[in-house]
């Protein structure tokens, strides 16, 4: 890259951090003690009765040196995945977090209770139930990447703009979640719109749900959300909640590859419908019908990703105030 170039792509911080927010005390007891080898040359009696603090949220913060927005913008993940999916794409180009950066925004990057830095609790007494992960099998189809019956090919949908040939780098994305965990990750989030304080939310699929119930739990923080394909809503819409306030949909391509996307998408139309009634100011954007084909359910990721985060800007910079 040319010397120009490389100043010209420079990113001035103000500041950089992290922080956890939320969470709670959780004391074990009556568990067994065993001993244990932590090393090859280190061990000893492990008692794993005591106190943890457990469902706390891990934030990482970006604030660049000229704001050119006075919104922060808070990046929450999807199912299964952590804040890692904002950062970079599989093929290695630059991410949403650096894109928001360069157009003005503090950039909030989560990992929301159970995810990446946030930890997990591996005691019963806390989450009774098993976790799951996403396999690649299901990643493929379930992300409109490509036909199930067409995994082991590697034969993606014709025209995807995902990097299917980064696919295996993907999938290491991918982390254990506990189905049970809503509640806390309401909790941890708001937690997290607590240190933050008014902003917009950029949530991915899962995160969905988590910020439109946010939106209702803490209506002076949350001044918009921008929902990428979301697959939860919150139960209710309160015109207190969302009256005047700026939301976008953004769907990709190939909806009506399986049953379930149909009703998805269906599912988002009625809640922005909702939203609309009550006082909302809502955009929908089915990128397909807008000329825009080949997105999978991972925007962030596709090789358009720059483009669609221009996007987005502009709309912000119409829609937020």
């Amino acid at each position: 890259m040319p010397a120009g170039q490389a100043m010209s792509n420079a990113l001035t911080l103000a500041d950089f951090g992290s922080f956890y927010a939320g969470g709670r005390p959780v004391r074990i007891d009556g568990l067994p003690k065993r001993e244990i080898a932590f090393t090859q040359s280190a061990s000893l009696s492990y008692d794993p009765n005591g106190l943890y603090h457990f469902e706390q949220a891990y934030v990482q913060y970006f604030i660049p040196a000229r704001l050119a927005h006075p919104l922060p913008i808070v990046l929450l993940h999807g199912g299964g995945m952590t804040g890692t999916m904002w950062e970079q794409t599989p093929d290695g180009r630059p991410g949403w977090v650096q894109h928001f950066l360069r157009q003005g925004h503090a950039v909030y990057v989560v990992d929301n209770v159970e995810r990446g830095r946030a930890g997990w609790a591996p005691f019963e007494q806390v989450w009774p139930e098993p976790p799951i992960i996403r396999n690649a099998e299901e990643s493929w189809s379930l992300f409109r990447f490509g036909a199930a019956a067409d995994f082991e090919a590697r034969r993606a949908f014709a025209g995807q703009r995902f990097p299917v040939a980064a696919f295996d780098t993907f999938i290491r994305l991918a982390v254990p979640r506990w189905l049970g965990n809503n509640d806390a990750a309401l909790q941890g989030f708001c937690a997290v719109l607590d240190r933050v304080g008014p902003c917009l939310v950029i949530a991915h699929s899962h995160g969905g749900e988590v910020a439109y119930r946010a939106l209702h739990a803490r209506p002076d923080l949350v001044r918009g959300v921008i929902g990428i394909e979301p697959s939860g809503f919150s139960s209710q819409v309160e015109a207190a909640c969302v009256a005047d306030k700026p939301f976008l949909f953004v769907y990709g391509d190939y909806l009506d590859a399986t049953p379930l996307w149909t009703k998805l998408c269906a599912n988002g139309a009625d809640y922005a419908r909702d939203l609309a009634r009550q006082g909302g100011r809502v955009d929908t954007w089915r990128l397909a019908d807008m000329g825009i084909a080949g997105n999978s359910h991972m925007p962030m990721m596709d090789d358009n990703s720059d483009d669609i985060a221009a996007r987005i800007g502009a709309w912000i910079r119409s829609a937020a105030r």
